[in-house]
């Protein structure tokens, strides 16, 4: 049964699970909390791929081990069964005595999927399921979506005026947001597993699409050059960071493709259609790859395929105090991409200040 002080706990798992974000892909980000007597005696979570769980960690932080015999563990996802980069959690509480788990919400895996949940039952534990799993869920968005639809958690990032516009008349689309706003990118960058863009705006922009303005690892850079037509001394092709081209089937015999690989620069040749690459087959290859979220910073026409695709997942749209006038280029304007019949959907997060800019955050609506 959940007890009026299960929300409390469970929301401290939220803040440590948190922690992990951009450290744990792969995996999700889990926090776990102890309580005896309505006192937290254990803490942990999630560190980085490949380390303990939040269980594992929350255990070994507490001092009086006879205590766990008479308390609770809150942890936001339900305890793995299975042996992976570390043993099962599962076994663990059982083996500590542990008498009662507070479980945020289930685990998608197919190796765990309620199996975590079972085995504590069958041991005779007692387990309070869906605490705050809207949260919880929420939390792991693209681990859940990962295990359940088989592609990443795709967010698109745009940037543009309080009329829509994403660049001047002349093409000029460079800091349109201020530098907090650009600092908040690049946090985005270092919580995604890749960051993907088109060549047009490598092109115009240099882009490089690391993590420079904050601390945060790099992501991987994915780059759609159908014709392989960005030039080899591209600021994104440095050795800095991994980058995959993703180039059309067509042009498989072009020799460019061996002169990337040789410098490091990764080349998947995916299907072409009228309106480009074919983008879901790209989320399935990056799928396979275990990249569970994706970023797309690109421009318009690629947003727009993106949506039209029905492959979105949200939007991080950054709106500056500026107005660049009707002849200004409009953000998601469709250039020979087609929308969606009707209308698309959103479902809003409570608005965000990033120095004069406004970060509207938008799920899309399935």
């Amino acid at each position: 049964m959940e007890l009026p002080e299960d929300l409390f706990f469970m929301k401290r798992c939220l803040e440590l699970a948190l922690k992990g974000a951009g450290s744990v892909s792969p995996n999700p980000m889990v926090g776990s909390v102890i309580v005896h007597e309505g006192v937290i005696i254990g803490e942990g979570f999630h560190e980085r791929y490949g380390a303990p769980h939040a269980e594992v960690n929350a255990i070994a932080s507490v001092t009086r081990r006879e205590l766990l015999r008479s308390s609770t563990l809150y942890v936001n996802l339900e305890p793995c069964s299975h042996f992976g980069k570390t043993p099962p959690c599962s076994d663990l509480i059982i083996e500590t005595g542990i008498p009662r788990v507070v479980a945020g919400c289930r685990d998608p895996h197919e190796a765990v999927a309620g199996k975590g949940i079972a085995k504590l039952l069958a041991s005779g534990v007692t387990v309070v399921e869906g605490v705050m799993e809207q949260e919880s869920m929420k939390l792991n968005e693209a681990f859940m979506k990962s295990h359940t639809a088989a592609l990443p958690f795709v967010a698109l990032k745009l940037g543009q005026t309080l009329d829509g516009k994403i660049a001047t008349s002349l093409g000029a689309s460079r800091w349109i947001t201020g530098g907090e706003s650009r600092t908040e990118v690049h946090r985005l960058r270092s919580v995604y597993d890749a960051v993907l863009t088109g060549e047009a705006t490598v092109r115009i922009d240099d882009a490089l699409l690391t993590v420079r303005n904050c601390p945060g690892r790099n992501p991987l850079r994915v780059v759609l050059d159908r014709r392989m037509n960005l030039p080899l001394d591209s600021g994104i092709f440095d050795a800095e960071v991994p980058t995959l081209v993703f180039a059309s089937k067509e042009w498989r015999g072009l020799g460019k493709a061996q002169q990337l690989k040789d410098m490091g620069v990764d080349v998947v040749f995916v299907s072409d259609h009228a309106a480009g690459l074919d983008l879901r087959e790209v989320l399935q290859e990056l799928h396979r790859r275990n990249v569970l979220s994706v970023l797309v910073e690109g421009g318009s026409r690629l947003s727009a395929s993106f949506i039209r695709e029905g492959l979105a997942d949200k939007i991080y749209l950054f709106l500056a105090p500026k107005l660049f006038g009707s002849d200004a280029l409009s953000s998601f304007a469709p250039l020979g991409v087609s929308m969606p019949d009707e209308a698309v959907r959103l479902s809003f997060e409570p608005p965000r200040f990033f120095g004069k800019d406004i970060l509207l955050e938008a799920y899309v609506e399935r």
